[in-house]
C-alpha cells in the first residue's frame, strides 16, 4: 500500500477508535451520574426483598432486641406473645414480590439516600427513570416500600415538597444538627441510631444499662472502638456527642462498685419526640401496633395526657377555654357514634 494511502487509512482508524472511546466514556459517565456510589451498596436491603437466609441488617437487629426488651420489662408473655416474639425475629419475609421488583426497590432506596447524602433535591421524574417500563404501574408501591425501609433504618420520613415540580424531601424525625448528621457534611443521618437507643431505654423502663445498649448496637453491627461507615466511632457519638446535644443522659448507676453506667432520655429527646412516637417507631420495626406492648403503651398514653395538660395550661385563658370546649364536643361526638 502506498505510504500516503496507508497514512490516510491509519488516520481514519484512529479517529474511529477515538470516537468509540468517547462514546463509551460518555455512556459510563451518564451511568455513574445516575447511579448511587458503591459505598451505598452495603446499606441494609429492604426486608420485603429478603429471604430467610438473607440478613435483615439494622431492622432485623432492632426487631429482635425490641422483642427481648418487651419480655424483660416485667410482662408475662402468653402463648400469643411468644408467637409474636418469634415473628419479630423473622420480620415475616415477603416472597410475593418478584426479584426484578425487589431490585428496583433496593435501587430506589439507594438513590434516595444518595440524594439525601449529597443534599440534592428528589424529583419524581428522576425516580421514574430508574423503574423499568414494565413496572411503571407499580411505582407507588416501589416508592412506598423503599421509603418505609429508610424510615425504619434511618428514621427519615418521606414528605412531599413542591407539588408543582413533584419533588420530595427526606426529613429527620429528630432535630439533630444538619438534618440528622450531627456534624456538618454529606454523611448519612444518625437519627435511626438515636431512635433505636431511645426505644431501648423506654422499653427497659425508661433507663437502660450501658451493657444493654451495647448489646443492641452489636446486633446492628456497631461496636465501641470500631469505626462504622454510617455512625463513625460509636462510643464518641453516643457518650459524648449525643450527651452534649442533650439527646441522652449518661450517668453512673447508684451504689455500684466497680462503677456501672446507664442511659436515660435527655431534655432534647423529651422536647422533640414522645414516648408514643418512639413506641410507634418500635412497633413499625416489629410490624405491629403500639398496643402490642401493653405496659409501654399505657405509659405512653399517660405521657400524652400529661403533655396535653401542660400545653393547655400554657395557653392564654381564652384560647384554652376554646380548646377545651372543642375537645369536649369531639369527645361527645365520638362516644355517640362509637
Amino acid at each position: 500500500m502506498p505510504r500516503g494511502q496507508k497514512s490516510r487509512h491509519h488516520g481514519r482508524a484512529k479517529r474511529r477508535h477515538d470516537q468509540n472511546k468517547a462514546q463509551r466514556d460518555g455512556q459510563q459517565t451518564a451511568t455513574a451520574a445516575e447511579a448511587p456510589p458503591p459505598s451505598l451498596q452495603s446499606l441494609p436491603v429492604a426486608e420485603s426483598c429478603s429471604t430467610p437466609q438473607e440478613p435483615q441488617g439494622a431492622a432485623h437487629a432492632t426487631a429482635a432486641s425490641a422483642a427481648d426488651s418487651y419480655t424483660a420489662s416485667g410482662n408475662n408473655p402468653t402463648g400469643q406473645d411468644k408467637e409474636r416474639k418469634s415473628t419479630y425475629n423473622t420480620l415475616i419475609p415477603t416472597h410475593s414480590l418478584d426479584r426484578e421488583l425487589c431490585g428496583m426497590i433496593v435501587l430506589l432506596e439507594q438513590f434516595l439516600l444518595y440524594k439525601y447524602k449529597m443534599k440534592q433535591p428528589i424529583f419524581r421524574a428522576d425516580m421514574l427513570k430508574l423503574i423499568k417500563r414494565s413496572h411503571l404501574h407499580k411505582f407507588d408501591e416501589i416508592l412506598k416500600k423503599a421509603s418505609e425501609h429508610i424510615d425504619i433504618v434511618f428514621a427519615l420520613e418521606m414528605k412531599e415538597g413542591d407539588s408543582a415540580f413533584r419533588s420530595y424531601d427526606l426529613v429527620s424525625k429528630l432535630k439533630l444538627p444538619n438534618n440528622g448528621r450531627v456534624r456538618p457534611g454529606r454523611g448519612l443521618p444518625k437519627t435511626g441510631l438515636v431512635m433505636n437507643i431511645l426505644g431501648m431505654i423506654f422499653m427497659k423502663g425508661n433507663r437502660a444499662t450501658e451493657e444493654d445498649v451495647w448489646k443492641l448496637l452489636s446486633m446492628m453491627g456497631v461496636y465501641a472502638g470500631r469505626k462504622h461507615f454510617i455512625y463513625g466511632e460509636p462510643r464518641k457519638l453516643i457518650t459524648r456527642d449525643l450527651v452534649r446535644l442533650q439527646y441522652l443522659e449518661y450517668q453512673q448507676v447508684p451504689d455500684t462498685d466497680p462503677a456501672r453506667y446507664e442511659f436515660l432520655w435527655g431534655p432534647k429527646a423529651h422536647a422533640e419526640t414522645s414516648k408514643m412516637k418512639v413506641l410507634e417507631f418500635v412497633a413499625k420495626i416489629n410490624d405491629t401496633v403500639p398496643a402490642a406492648f401493653p405496659s409501654q403503651y399505657e405509659d405512653a398514653l399517660r405521657d400524652e395526657e400529661e403533655r396535653a395538660r401542660t400545653k393547655h395550661a400554657a395557653m392564654p385563658s381564652n384560647v384554652a377555654r376554646a380548646s377545651g370546649a372543642l375537645k369536649f364536643r369531639c369527645s361527645v361526638c365520638s362516644s355517640t357514634h362509637s
